[in-house]
């Protein structure tokens, strides 16, 4: 029994840390584009956060392949992992995408993405932390539903921001960028979404 112990603690502590690492992602993503002239600060961060997350996916697959006891499915594991450093990717590349395009200032419609996509990045990492102990998981559901909302009003904006771009911009380079950029971000909220689902399906094998 002993030596199964830290098997199920190392499992935890990387879960913890993935998810911690991408709530801090989109926190500096949403710094960042409400705060353009401080863009190169910001995006360093965001750039040292995509690096770490990398690591502790690496490490995590890594302490997989070592593992035969481990706290619950292997598949699950490996889609929660790669779908919390997915968001991590995504915000990684959107931010990146201000610095090839020359892009110094953020349309409304970009700064409601982020502030939708820094709330679901929070709620992922209050639910994340609660797979240590699924003894009661309604706490855990309720945080999860959080997520499917917001995704549904990530979408809303993500439309809404698409059609203004194609009514207003003449400029169809502009659009383009601005498309890839918005695309980015809502890849990144429907993501943290995803992790809803495989945490929702970690809940129902194990509770």
């Amino acid at each position: 029994m002993f030596s199964l112990i830290p098997r199920d603690v190392a499992f935890y502590v990387f879960f913890d840390k993935a998810s911690a690492t991408m709530s801090e992602a989109t926190q500096a993503y949403h710094d960042m584009v409400n705060d353009m002239a401080n863009y190169p600060r910001r995006l360093e961060r965001i750039r040292q956060l995509e690096h770490e997350g990398d690591d502790n996916v690496r490490n995590a697959l890594a302490k997989l392949d070592r593992s035969f006891i481990t706290p619950f499915d292997r598949d699950d594991i490996y889609r929660l992992m790669k779908r919390v450093d997915d968001v991590v990717d995504c915000v990684d590349a959107a931010a990146k995408r201000f610095q090839y395009y020359r892009i110094t200032k953020a349309t409304p419609w970009l700064l409601k993405q982020c502030d939708v996509l820094l709330r679901s990045g929070q709620v992922v990492a209050k639910a994340v932390p609660m797979l240590r102990n699924m003894k009661r998981p309604e706490a855990m559901r309720q945080l999860l539903l959080q997520l499917h909302t917001l995704e549904k009003e990530g979408d809303d904006h993500h439309h809404s921001a698409i059609a203004d771009l194609y009514d207003t911009s003449p400029d169809f380079a502009a659009v383009m960028k601005w498309k890839e950029i918005y695309d980015l971000t809502e890849k990144a909220i429907d993501r943290c979404e995803d992790i809803a689902n495989v945490m929702h399906g970690i809940i129902l094998k194990n509770t």
